[in-house]
C-alpha cells in the first residue's frame, strides 16, 4: 500500500504544498510574495495575509499535479516552526482543519531539520544519491548559519552556529547598504560572477570553536564603503562587481574554515550543504574544490530545494510516518527553536 504525504510550508513568505508517494516527489508548488520587495524585507503582517490568500489554491494545485485525490492521502505534514508566527499559524491552522476533515494523522516538522533532509528527496526517472549517516551539514540561510552532525533523520546535533548575524542576513544587509534590491543574496551572487573576489579585503572574525560571527564582517564592509565613498561618490557603481565578489568570497571563506575544522575533528568526509544560501554559486564552487582537495563526498541540493519549500516538509513527514511519529491536533506553532 502506498504512503502518500501532503506537506505544507508557510514559515516565512513562501506558501508551498508538496506531495510525496513512497519517498518520491510527485509535486512541489510554491507561491512567492512580491509585495515585500518595496519594503526591503519581509513584512510579517503582509506575509500572513498573503498566505491566507495562497494556501487553498496552492494545496489544490499540488494535489492536481500529483494526480492524487485528497482521500488517498496517508497523512498531512506541516511546518510547526521556527518562523514568523503569523505565517506559521496560517499553515498550521489549515493543516489541522484539512487533516481533521479527512480523519488523517498530523505530522509536525521542524523547518531546520527539513532543510537538512531535503537531500533525501527522490524524483522519478532520476539518479539520486543521498548522504549516509552520520554526515555533516552546513545549514546556511537568511536566519541560520549552523554546522550540524546528522546521525539519523531524527538525531541531529548542532556543533557550531552563529552568535549574531547569519550569513544570508549579513549579505542582505550589505546589499541594502549598496542600494541593491531585495533579497540581496541572488543579486550579490549574480554580480559576483563578473567581479574579482580578491579586489577588496574585509575583516574576518576570530571566534573560538565551531561557532560563527558575521556582524564584524558587516561592520567592516560598512565602514570601508563609507571611507571609499568620501574619496569617490561613485565608488559603488564603479566597483559594484568587485565589491559583490569580495563580499561573497569573504563569507564563503568564513563558512568553509569552520566546516573544515568540523570535518577534521569528527573525521567525517560526507559533507552536505542546505538552506537558501546553498544556492550561492561561490559556496557551491567552494564545496567542489574541497571535495577535490580533501576527499570529501559532497551533497549539494537542487536549486529548487534550497529555498523554503514543502517538498522537504513532506520528505521529513515521510520519515516520521514510518515511525508513526504523529502529533496531537492541539500542538501550537512556535517561532523560535533549535533542532
Amino acid at each position: 500500500m502506498s504512503t502518500i504525504i501532503l506537506g505544507i510550508e508557510s514559515s516565512c513568505d513562501d506558501t508551498s504544498a508538496a506531495v510525496i508517494r513512497n519517498g518520491y516527489l510527485l509535486s512541489n508548488v510554491i507561491a512567492g510574495q512580491a509585495v515585500h520587495e518595496a519594503y526591503g524585507g519581509v513584512v510579517p503582517e503582509l506575509a500572513s495575509r498573503a498566505h491566507q490568500q495562497n494556501i487553498v489554491p496552492v494545496v489544490h494545485e499540488a494535489l492536481k499535479r500529483a494526480g492524487v485525490r485528497k482521500e488517498e492521502l496517508s497523512a498531512v505534514a506541516f511546518t510547526r516552526g521556527p518562523g514568523l508566527m503569523g505565517s506559521l499559524l496560517v499553515g498550521v491552522s489549515f493543516a489541522k482543519g484539512f487533516a481533521r476533515s479527512l480523519n488523517l494523522p498530523l505530522i509536525d516538522v521542524n523547518h531546520l531539520s527539513a532543510h537538512v533532509l531535503a537531500h533525501f528527496i527522490k524524483e522519478k526517472d532520476e539518479l539520486h544519491t543521498a548522504p549516509e549517516f552520520p554526515f555533516l551539514c552546513l545549514l546556511v540561510s537568511g536566519g541560520n548559519s549552523q554546522i550540524i552532525l546528522v546521525r539519523s533523520y531524527n538525531d541531529m546535533e548542532i556543533l557550531g552556529q552563529t552568535i549574531d548575524d547569519a550569513a544570508g542576513e549579513a549579505i542582505d544587509k550589505c546589499s541594502k547598504v549598496m542600494g541593491l534590491g531585495y533579497p540581496g543574496g541572488p543579486i550579490i551572487d549574480r554580480l559576483a560572477r563578473q567581479g574579482n573576489p580578491k579586489a577588496f579585503t574585509f575583516n574576518k572574525p576570530h571566534i573560538a570553536g565551531l561557532d560563527y560571527s558575521f556582524s564584524g564582517l558587516k561592520t567592516s564592509f560598512l565602514y570601508s564603503l563609507r571611507d571609499w565613498l568620501k574619496e569617490d561618490p561613485d565608488f559603488i557603481q564603479n566597483h559594484l562587481n568587485d565589491l559583490a565578489a569580495s563580499l561573497e568570497y569573504t563569507v564563503v571563506e568564513i563558512l568553509m574554515d569552520k566546516l573544515r575544522k568540523a570535518a577534521r575533528q569528527y573525521k567525517i568526509r560526507q559533507v552536505a550543504v542546505a538552506g537558501g544560501v546553498s544556492a550561492n554559486n561561490g559556496l557551491r564552487q567552494a564545496f567542489r574544490e574541497h571535495a577535490d582537495k580533501y576527499g570529501w563526498e559532497i551533497f549539494i541540493p537542487k536549486f529548487g530545494y534550497t529555498t523554503d519549500n514543502a517538498a522537504m516538509i513532506a520528505m521529513t513527514g515521510y520519515f516520521k510516518y514510518q515511525d508513526r511519529d504523529f502529533c496531537p491536533i492541539d500542538l501550537p506553532a512556535y517561532s523560535r527553536v533549535t533542532l
